[in-house]
């Protein structure tokens, strides 16, 4: 039953994300993320008033529709305002939010289970409604690239003398700015998602996030107990979670500084290696210290490898269907997701031996390693859809040159 509890709001993830992904190609990131805001936290408080296990589980579900929301749109919106050269370091500052959350809320069980029980970890849940959405809706602008793209290049100027950031395609007939293009062609959308160059990658790169999550979801949900089950006690149990994701933060900062530099296919290929390295680790009986720097590297791993998937994804796809790509990586991966809990909950059930269940999870690092290596290289994705434009001294562009 925990299993399950565990994955329905990951369902919910996995359908919001999915919804949005179209959704915020059409109307924008901001409204979509200003309505996951609200909604995620509503679920949160409405979660914390339940009585039944039932009504817990629908509230987990119709809660994950706003994360999932959320999650898919918040890459595209900061690979278009993240500096070139920190576009993956951008993106992994904001998704370790994640790992963040996930060690905030160990912590916080730590210190304050006792006192306030699950109830009161909802209600703290529940805050981003009095605290994070009215900042939103007072700071948080809508993506330059994506107004001037969809045609709405007097709110994009606006924006961009606002913010500073440079509109980065020309209106249609004008002059082109240094550095700026014309707004890229090509279905929108998933329907640009699946088509032409797009279909392969866009399949591995699903299933990487998938593979990835089903790690994430594991550990997250099962460690303490596995853990318990060596012997450590309750609040002890915990703190391997609490290690767990703070590795996952501090590796995917260090990991995306690299993928900026190196491109993030052999980074993130690196990291699923060394995730499946430690959780095979974990096998041994080691000295509780060095115990914790091996679960550190775990995080770094999973959560901290997934991380740096939503920095590929969103740097990988041209503007237009940038929304789309990072709802189907937050979308389809999550079917790992649901599936992470359950089959630790199956593994745990079916009595296997805690070595087992371990090995069973360094497999799955294997795999992702296996299928980030099989993803082709984006070199000029973007610049093939589009057409540079140098304008004439008539300050009228007319000569083209295909990238």
């Amino acid at each position: 039953m925990a299993g399950a509890l565990g994955s329905y709001a990951l369902v919910g993830v996995l359908v919001g994300a999915l919804l949005a992904g179209t959704v915020g190609d059409i109307i924008g990131r901001r409204k979509v993320m200003l309505t996951a805001y609200a909604w995620f936290a509503i679920g949160m408080a409405l979660t914390a008033l339940t009585s039944t296990v039932s009504m817990f589980g629908l509230l987990r579900f119709l809660t994950g529709l706003g994360v999932g929301a959320l999650v898919a749109t918040t890459g595209a919106l900061v690979a278009e305002y993240a500096p070139p050269g920190k576009k993956n370091l951008a993106t992994a500052i904001t998704y370790s939010g994640v790992p963040v959350g996930s060690l905030l809320a160990a912590l916080l069980a730590i210190l304050l289970l006792d006192q306030i029980g699950w109830r009161g970890m909802f209600w703290i849940g529940a805050l981003p409604l009095v605290t994070l959405l009215p900042l939103a809706i007072f700071k948080m602008p809508e993506s330059v690239a994506w107004l001037a793209a969809t045609g709405r290049h007097d709110q994009a100027r606006k924006i961009s003398e606002r913010t500073g950031v440079p509109v980065p395609y020309a209106e249609p007939g004008a002059p082109v700015a240094a550095g700026a293009v014309r707004a890229p062609a090509g279905r929108a959308g998933f329907a640009g998602l699946f088509s032409g160059t797009y279909i392969l990658p866009t399949a591995l790169l699903g299933l990487m996030s998938a593979t990835g999550l089903m790690l994430v979801y594991s550990l997250n949900t099962w460690l303490p107990e596995l853990m318990r089950r060596v012997g450590y006690e309750a609040k002890g149990s915990l703190a391997f979670l609490l290690v767990l994701n703070g590795g996952a933060i501090v590796g995917a900062l260090i990991g995306s500084r690299l993928a900026d530099r190196l491109g993030p296919k052999p980074v993130v290929a690196a990291c699923f290696l060394i995730g499946a390295l430690a959780i095979g680790l974990l096998t041994l009986s080691l000295p509780l210290a060095l115990l914790l720097l091996i679960v550190a590297f775990a995080g770094l791993g999973t959560s901290g490898t997934q991380t740096l998937i939503y920095g590929f994804v969103a740097n990988y796809y041209r503007t237009n269907v940038r929304g789309a790509a990072v709802a189907w990586c937050a979308g389809f991966g999550r079917l790992g997701g649901v599936g992470g809990p359950l089959l630790g909950g199956f593994l745990i059930s079916a009595g296997l031996a805690l070595n087992s269940i371990f090995y069973v999870l360094a497999g799955l690092g294997l795999l992702g390693l296996v299928l980030t290596l099989l993803v082709p290289v984006a070199r000029g994705r973007e610049v093939t859809t589009i057409t540079i434009e140098p304008a004439t001294p008539s300050g009228v562009a007319e000569a083209g040159a295909s990238a």
